[in-house]
């Protein structure tokens, strides 16, 4: 019986600091856009293009300009 005196009150303090957490999601706007960080995944833009090595990028200038 000892041990529940200090659990049930550890459980509701656990539980009040998880509500806490919860509603200052909320207003500080955390949880305002959810679709759009998901869509941003899926968008193709070159500036989030991963950086290719150097020989990719002399054939990438070349065939851009046409010379060598």
């Amino acid at each position: 019986m000892s041990l529940l005196s200090w659990l049930v009150p550890l459980a509701l303090g656990m539980g009040l600091v998880g509500l806490i957490a919860f509603l200052w999601s909320m207003r500080s706007g955390q949880l305002e856009d959810l679709d759009g960080a998901a869509e941003r995944v899926l968008l193709h833009e070159i500036d989030d293009a991963p950086l290719r090595d150097r020989n990719d990028r002399e054939r990438t200038n070349v065939a851009e300009t046409g010379s060598e």
